[in-house]
């Protein structure tokens, strides 16, 4: 494009000095259920929205769960909700089309949002903590990049977010749990600012980093595609494969269908000389995937599953 090096270095240099290391979460995380289009949510979506994976499923109960925490979902009329056996509530008759009833069949059963408000001041917290301090953490250097930024808003969801927002948001959440655990953390932008994809890759590559994750919202002509997505380059090394595995595992337990690990020579990507990973997130061209990525809850979720991925890449 007609830059010269020099000017490049510079501009490389300015980002990496205002680029700080994970910024903490501000306050309390509040459950953003009203996010959500409908008044009902699926089970995967209601265990992402309370940290649960889904453990079990039957035609009358499910089951969620995390390390300190077993939720039972009854699920036929007048069903009961436990948590940790104790009983915090009931989902209603199953034939009254009112929010406070399941609908739906098994395999697709709704519930009502409510139940957040309702299971969340029950759970545990898990006895191990965010703190996952690993052994030679803090001789890992990762770099997080915030994808899109600026002038460049990216995919723009059918609820009206931009994805650059999304991004910023998840990323930032990403590096403080990181830093936390005594990784050294770099992000290639902590505001809204337009980065050159050669810059992106340039930061890891100057600061030698084990790792660089660029984080994405996806975005798709059909509305009813959903799900999350770890992309390496063509030729990348087996060490960018197991990362990109580690990332997909996590994020699982966030209830969102896999894609997997899928190849594409994204600039960030093909330009970065150490092990590489970039995360597309869901779509938001999907209106229920759309309303969880702008939940604020949804995205420490998806926060902590890229921090845990990442973690146990390490470990």
């Amino acid at each position: 494009m007609g830059n010269q090096p020099t000017l490049r270095l510079l501009l490389a240099s300015v980002v990496l000095a205002m680029a700080g290391c994970g910024e903490p979460t501000q306050g309390p995380i509040v459950d953003d259920a009203s996010a959500i289009g409908s008044q009902t949510v699926t089970i995967p979506e209601l265990a992402g929205l309370l940290g649960l994976r889904v453990s079990e499923s039957r035609s009358t109960y499910v089951k969620l769960k995390n390390s300190a925490n077993t939720v039972m979902i009854f699920t036929v009329s007048g069903g009961r909700v436990y948590v940790n056996a104790k009983q915090v509530g009931t989902i209603g008759e199953i034939d009254r089309p009112a929010p406070s009833a399941v609908e739906g069949t098994e395999g697709r059963v709704r519930v009502p949002k409510s139940l957040v408000g309702r299971i969340r001041p029950a759970l545990q917290k898990p006895a191990a903590g965010p703190l996952r301090r690993l052994t030679g953490s803090s001789s890992r250097c990762i770099v997080i990049d915030a994808g899109h930024g600026g002038r460049d808003p990216g995919a723009t969801s059918v609820l009206g977010d931009y994805e650059k927002t999304i991004n910023l948001k998840v990323a930032k959440k990403v590096a403080a749990l990181l830093t936390e655990r005594g990784f050294k953390v770099k992000m290639t932008r902590t505001s809204d600012r337009f980065i050159e994809l050669e810059d992106r890759a340039y930061i890891a590559n100057r600061l030698r980093a084990d790792l660089f994750v660029s984080i994405h919202s996806d975005s798709f002509p059909k509305s009813s595609r959903r799900g999350y997505t770890m992309y390496v380059a063509k030729t990348a090394s087996r060490s960018s494969f197991r990362a990109a595995a580690s990332i997909a595992r996590s994020m699982s337990r966030t209830g969102l269908h896999s894609f997997g690990t899928q190849t594409a020579n994204y600039k960030v990507l093909i330009g970065t000389r150490g092990p590489a990973v970039l995360v597309e997130m869901g779509y938001l061209t999907n209106r229920r995937e759309a309303a969880l990525l702008r939940s604020p809850s949804f995205q420490t979720r998806l926060a902590e599953a890229i921090a845990d991925g990442i973690s146990d890449y390490f470990g």
